[in-house]
């Protein structure tokens, strides 16, 4: 992989935690960035939302195990909303964001937009 990659991360989080360790251990470089406390842009969803294929994978952004996103009843509200609406919830709330979230290169479509970890999607994508 070309370029700068992010990786948002939840420090109490077993996934987030081994995605971690992997690109260290692959060594690959990236720039660690705490969700909670700085979640990802408005830019940055919407760049990831297009690499996962657009509006019909808003989903994929959320934390759907979450407790906010429960409280919050989201999984009701959130066919209800839009796009812009869900982005603005998630950039303002990164307890929401679905991680680990790792963003590299690119524009729009193109370049590395992950979330959750699972080794062979990774290693597919930064190799």
């Amino acid at each position: 992989m070309s370029g700068p990659l992010t990786v948002y991360t939840y420090a109490n989080c077993d996934t987030c935690r081994r995605a971690v360790k992997w690109l260290r251990a692959q060594k690959i470089d990236f720039t660690e960035k705490p969700i909670r406390e700085t979640p990802p842009t408005k830019a940055e969803l919407h760049t990831m939302l297009a690499r996962l294929g657009g509006a019909g994978s808003l989903r994929k952004l959320f934390n759907t195990s979450g407790v906010d996103y429960r409280a919050q009843k989201l999984g009701e509200k959130l066919p209800a909303m839009t796009e812009a609406d869900a982005i603005a919830l998630l950039a303002g709330n990164g307890n929401l964001v679905k991680r680990p979230f790792a963003l590299g290169a690119g524009t729009g479509a193109s370049g590395v937009g992950l979330v959750g970890f699972d080794e062979a999607t990774w290693s597919a994508a930064l190799s």
